[in-house]
């Protein structure tokens, strides 16, 4: 029977393995420059498998197991105080590891797990906030909602990341990194992000890591939901979400609209959002389906306290359409194929940089994605594909100044690639995995580029202790602005040779309640890093190192309460002397040495659930263009959340934000908002 209680409750659960989704957002060059110099200055630093193919996935990295082990699972929330066997079996698999299904507590990847129903709890209306409280990430928003936010991976920047959305690669823009400033939860069923190099599965971008969200997908009769709210600095946010299954039919769809002026003059924002996840299965050996996707943004860009704009105006608009094909032809042998089309448009008026004026901005990319799962033993399975991908950037600049020179009016860059991969993993005995893999990208503008992977765990029943390794190589291309604005279509991709080391422990298993701790060791050893060499150029100029410790909690004593806790410890240094943007041996900018995070949830009376979360960010430097980096100040903050079920149709709802009135910065001169309440309703049929 289908659960209703809290809004989205089943369904990121059974639907994991599905792939296909796609939305990506880009800045203007003089925009990231100024709001995120670690990326556009600094420049360096199937529900398809059944758990019997799940332990045919297990392998242990010989080469991994010679590095100390201390894993890293993030775990999502229950929604209900009671979960169904069939829940808690569904949200023990993890697909982005590996690329297909595998029982989360032998994975060999370090990798965090986030759930529709921890989203709902926490009351969390964008993706960025919920990936606050993942070990391993930071995250880095200029001033308030609708701005610039980046997620920086184990210290690494932002482009070193590979964003998915249902399989589909969804870094954008001149920049190739993502803005995850207008990305909602509607219709977001699961997130995982897995830690280290991924490039051997997912190419390009996948340096540091990769954060995959998966969309929902209709399992039972058709339900609707909606919600309104309304709070601080103006704010309006109104929803419609729906999904259920008829007969072969599935379909999930979601829309939202938001309105906030926010604090500061010309500090507004205005977001509309919709997806549709539409599906067809015949049988259960093949599903069609197709992802929709369109976002529309308005937003004022205010620029720094110091140096305020009154009127700039910035709109981004935003579609992917991504038909997908899963088919399993025997329990041996699978298939998925993705085709997919994202369109971006930018409009930068009036745009009062000095440098650029009113700009005009596009974005077009096509991708092709083939996989295939054999499986000829029950001991092994190869796991073998190839991607294409072709993208068109350009921006009209046409009243750039031209006191520095000529400077062209268009601006434009065509890349294409081309890749395949294959990974073998092997159980050679039970409950130990071993993965080895390698990948050939081919770029038109730079060539090729070879990465491997090599990746264990091994379980010890005795003591439900996990230990997990890998190794693996990583790259980034050149991104359109690298090229472009740094006058250089010669770059080289930048490069890194990661490695970590794990350890999960479930110390508590009974009576409906658990605890398991986890401990992640890594290391990033980053070359051809791209940089400034004082002539308005970029070149391959340096190096960059991180290192870190990552830590995790998850406490369920008792069905109704739940406590969660994170922490990284991260160095992050500049090791090359040729990049003048920043000092040899300086710490990369933004990478806050310290984060801690913890919460709390609990169910009273079977109707009201309350949470409680607080985070604090310890020593952080801001870039100097050139000279010594100076302090940030540290910052906590602390937000409240409470829904209440008047009826089975019926919640009331609100939330207070930073409650004790933090003024802080994660961007210098870019304040967060103060203490913001919000409350609402729920509708559900």
């Amino acid at each position: 029977m289908r659960n209703r209680l809290l809004c989205f409750c089943f369904p990121g659960s059974a639907r994991v393995s599905r792939v296909g989704f796609g939305v990506a957002p880009k800045q203007s060059f003089l925009k990231t420059w100024t709001e995120d110099p670690g990326m556009a200055q600094e420049k360096f630093a199937t529900a398809g498998h059944r758990r019997q193919h799940a332990r045919r996935v297990r392998y242990p990295s010989g080469l991994a197991a010679l590095l100390v082990f201390a894993p890293i699972v993030c775990f999502g929330q229950e929604a209900s105080p009671t979960p169904s066997p069939s829940e808690a079996e569904s949200e023990a698999v993890v697909v982005s590891a590996t690329r297909f299904d595998i029982p989360l507590d032998q994975s060999p990847a370090s990798v965090s797990v986030i759930s529709s129903e921890d989203l709902e709890q926490k009351q969390i209306e964008r993706v960025s906030n919920a990936l606050r409280e993942v070990p391993g990430l930071s995250v880095v928003q200029t001033g308030t909602a609708g701005q610039l936010t980046s997620v920086f991976t184990r210290g690494l920047r932002s482009e070193h990341t590979q964003v998915l959305l249902d399989g589909v690669p969804i870094n954008q823009g001149l920049q190739g990194a993502f803005n995850f400033a207008d990305l909602t939860t509607d219709d977001i069923g699961r997130i995982e992000v897995v830690r280290g190099p991924q490039s051997t599965l997912y190419g390009p971008r996948a340096l540091a890591g990769v954060i995959q969200i998966f969309t929902k997908q209709g399992e039972d009769s058709p339900g609707i939901q909606s919600s309104a709210e309304g709070g601080s600095y103006n704010t309006f946010r109104e929803s419609l979400q729906s999904d259920g299954k008829i007969g072969q039919f599935d379909y999930s769809v979601s829309a939202s609209r938001i309105d906030t002026d926010n604090a500061r003059p010309n500090n507004q924002y205005r977001n509309s959002a919709a997806i549709a996840n539409l599906g067809w299965s015949p049988n259960d050996q093949l599903r069609i389906s197709g992802l929709f996707t369109y976002s529309l943004s308005d937003i004022g860009i205010p620029n720094t306290i110091f140096d305020p704009r009154p009127i700039d105006n910035f709109l981004t608009e935003r579609w992917l359409i991504a038909p997908h094909l899963h088919w399993r032809a025997t329990d041996w042998w699978e298939h998925k194929f993705i085709f997919s089309y994202d369109h971006e448009r930018q409009l930068n008026d009036p745009n009062q940089d000095g440098f650029l004026g009113p700009t005009r901005a596009l974005f077009e990319r096509t991708q092709i994605d083939y996989q295939n799962d054999l499986r000829p033993t029950s001991w092994l399975t190869l796991t073998s594909g190839f991607f294409y991908s072709r993208v068109n950037a350009g921006q009209e600049r046409p009243f750039v100044t031209q006191i520095f020179g000529p400077q062209p009016t268009f601006v434009s860059d065509h890349t294409e690639e081309i890749a395949g991969f294959l990974q073998a993993t092997v159980t050679p005995i039970e409950n130990l995995i071993f993965v080895a893999g390698g990948r050939f990208d081919h770029f038109n503008q730079f060539g090729g580029v070879w990465t491997y992977r090599f990746a264990g765990s091994y379980k010890i029943d005795r003591t439900n202790t996990t230990l997990h390794s890998s190794v693996a190589t990583g790259f980034s291309p050149p991104s359109s602005q690298d090229k472009i604005f740094g006058n250089n279509f010669g770059l080289k991709p930048e490069r890194d040779l990661g490695w970590d080391i794990g350890i999960r422990q479930e110390l508590w298993s009974r009576g409906g309640g658990s605890v398991v701790v986890g401990a992640t060791y890594f290391h990033n050893d980053l070359s051809n890093v791209i940089g400034f060499n004082g002539l308005f150029q970029t070149l391959n100029l340096g190096a960059a190192e991180t290192q870190g410790l990552e830590a995790e909690l998850r406490a369920q004593p008792i069905a109704d309460l739940v406590f969660t806790a994170s922490y990284t410890y991260l160095e992050a240094e500049k090791t090359s002397s040729a990049d003048i943007s920043q000092l040899q041996g300086a710490r990369l900018p933004r990478r806050p040495r310290n984060e801690l995070y913890v919460s709390a949830s609990y169910r009273w009376w079977k109707r009201l659930r309350t949470t409680v979360e607080a985070k604090f960010v310890n020593a952080r430097e801001e870039l100097n263009f050139g000279g010594p980096n100076f302090d940030i100040e540290d910052y906590n903050f602390v937000n409240v959340a409470a829904e209440y079920e008047v009826t089975p149709h019926l919640s009331i709802f609100g939330r207070i934000d930073n409650l004790t009135n933090e003024h802080y910065a994660e961007v210098f001169g870019f304040p967060a908002l103060g203490r913001a309440a919000y409350g609402g309703l729920k509708v559900r049929f």
